[in-house]
């Protein structure tokens, strides 16, 4: 028996058709599916019991006998979201409990982390995790991210395998039901579609040209597989960066969203909103050698190949993986 918390979230839902596609059928989901919004992403998909987030806990006291490992992908993930409290409940306060719910019951455990943590990158983006309590990440949602990483490597006792993965930006299937935080490849297709251009934001900052941010852009498809190699390869704990290692501009993801739907660059750039500007993030790239260090050797999709495969088979239909 699998577990996924986030199950019927944009990543949690792709990985659970990962583990049906790999014949798992014994998977148990851990949402809050009173959100009806993102039910969709579990038509068609097989698994043994919906559980709602508040009853996890007893849920999993009674049955944990059962389990093989527990994803926790679940979280409160708006970057805009400055009440604190609420990222200390949904982020903080329940990874703690489910860390100590895998360490009594004796369960290995995969968590979200997340790139917000490196903030502006003053330290730089190696997942060394001496480097994790100096880090100054630019909102609450990072700040309870790296709390949680922080705690996690200062308990004596810990799962017997356990990871946190620092998603970088991470886009594809399944995000349809996100608004504001859905991924800006989803965001640029449905402007393409209506308006036929794409508006970016403008740079505030000297040292970059409007559309030239960069960032580590990492299709799910990639994100799922890793997450699937550290459940069959469960030798080396610890916290993890997950991107591709190469950080492209918002102006290659735009020219590349065109050229899947076939229509020529238009390109506006506005301001940034304000109440973002300054905890935006003009650069990420994941260093990626922690996780080759242990085996993971599966390349990652290209930008232009992942928006190619997003946008054809998956934006253009509506549909769902």
């Amino acid at each position: 028996m699998i577990v996924v918390t986030g199950a019927a979230g944009f990543i949690g839902s792709v990985l659970v058709s990962r583990l049906n596609n790999e014949h798992f059928k014994d998977i148990v989901l851990i949402d809050d599916f009173t959100k009806i919004e993102k039910l969709s992403n579990l038509e068609n998909k097989i698994f043994t019991a919906k559980i709602q987030r508040t009853k996890f806990f007893t849920w999993l006291k009674n049955n944990h006998k059962f389990v093989q490992i527990v994803f926790h992908i679940g979280a409160r993930t708006d970057t805009t979201e400055f009440n604190k409290s609420i990222f200390d409940e949904f982020n903080f306060n329940y990874t703690k409990n489910i860390w100590k719910a895998c360490v009594e019951y004796g369960l290995p455990l995969i968590y979200a982390s997340s790139a917000a943590t490196y903030g502006n990158g003053e330290y730089g983006y190696n997942d060394d995790e001496n480097i994790i309590p100096k880090l100054k990440p630019l909102n609450p949602y990072g700040e309870s991210k790296n709390n949680f990483d922080i705690w996690a490597l200062q308990q004596k006792d810990k799962p017997y395998f356990w990871a946190g993965l620092k998603f970088f930006n991470v886009f594809g299937p399944n995000e349809y039901h996100k608004g504001r935080m859905a991924s800006v490849i989803f965001h640029s297709f449905n402007q393409i579609k209506t308006t036929g251009k794409i508006k970016l934001f403008r740079s505030h900052k000297q040292d970059y040209k409007d559309g030239e941010q960069k960032r580590d852009f990492i299709y799910v498809k990639d994100v799922v597989n890793v997450l699937y190699f550290l459940m069959n390869n469960r030798k080396n704990s610890g916290i993890y960066n997950l991107g591709t290692g190469i950080a492209r501009t918002y102006i290659d993801l735009a020219n590349s969203t065109f050229l899947a739907m076939n229509i020529n660059p238009n390109i506006e750039f506005i301001d940034t909103p304000i109440d973002i500007r300054d905890k935006y993030q003009y650069f990420t790239e994941a260093k990626m050698e922690k996780l080759k260090s242990i085996g993971y050797n599966i390349p990652f999709a290209s930008l232009e190949d992942a928006i190619d495969d997003y946008v054809n088979n998956y934006l253009s239909t509506n549909s769902r993986i």
